[in-house]
């Protein structure tokens, strides 16, 4: 009789035995079986544990990219900040390199007067005098009122008291708060009306308070001041001191002539 395995024996599984109990003999049908077994449960572990890996997988940052992203921020920031600096720095630049001061030279038979023009004060004014200066205007006349311890005036007549055209007469910028001050240039104008100033204009050789604005009314309007002296005021004061006589029309006009040989601009 052939040797069965009996049914209690499967009841045991063959990889729980202790060491005092003896492998028991399968057959290649029990065998399989238990071959399955073992691995369908190998296979249900796999799959009760991939979520749990995919999970990880998905909450794992990469250091790679977190420097990269930190990087980043601090380049943003870097840029801001130096955005804002530059910002600051055009800010606060010192206003002086903006301001536009234009210079002009009278050169005159008895030395050269440089004056400085002041288009923030008076800006019609300023240009009104630049178109006449570029112009020519200016070129070849003459001072024709010279009083010491006053004004000199000029900018119209030639050396043979021929008026020369002038353009339209510009506003008053009288009110401007600029002061007639000795060495200041300022327009001349008729005294009765108060935006009648062409091309005719003087500089003060003394303070001058009663030519300032100081009304509304023709007689107290003033005369605009459009500019200083800034070399040659020397040259003016000699001028005052020539011999005058009066001439028709003209009260204090000199003996010799001096004349405005040139009128330039240097910047």
């Amino acid at each position: 009789m052939m040797p069965v395995a009996t049914r209690a024996r499967r009841e045991i599984p063959w990889f729980g035995l202790s060491p005092a109990v003896s492998r028991p003999e399968f057959t290649r049908t029990e065998a399989l079986m238990h071959f399955h077994c073992s691995a369908l449960r190998a296979c249900l572990a796999l799959c009760l544990s991939l979520p749990w890996l995919a999970g990880c997988n998905r909450s794992a940052s990469n250091p790679a990219d977190a420097v990269a992203g930190h990087d980043d921020a601090g380049a943003d920031e870097t840029t801001d900040a130096a955005q804002a600096t530059d910002r600051q720095a055009r800010e606060t630049a010192p206003t002086a390199a903006k301001t536009y001061t234009p210079t002009i030279v009278l050169k005159t038979t008895m030395g050269d007067v440089t004056v400085k023009l002041d288009p923030q004060a008076a800006p019609r004014t300023v240009n009104n005098f630049l178109h006449y200066v570029e112009s020519g205007l200016y070129n070849q006349t003459i001072f024709h009122q010279v009083e010491a311890g006053y004004v000199v005036l000029g900018g119209s007549y030639t050396s043979d008291l021929v008026e020369r055209p002038s353009r339209y007469p510009i506003p008053n910028e009288a009110a401007n708060g600029r002061k007639n001050l000795r060495g200041t240039i300022a327009m001349a104008r008729q005294i009765e009306a108060i935006d009648s100033s062409t091309s005719q204009f003087f500089v003060n050789l003394q303070d001058n308070p009663h030519l300032d604005h100081r009304g509304d009314s023709p007689e107290e309007y003033g005369f605009c001041v459009f500019g200083e002296v800034v070399e040659g005021m020397d040259v003016l004061d000699k001028i005052s001191t020539v011999e005058v006589a009066e001439s028709d029309d003209f009260k204090k006009l000199p003996v010799e002539t001096v004349l405005i040989e040139s009128a330039y601009r240097t910047r």
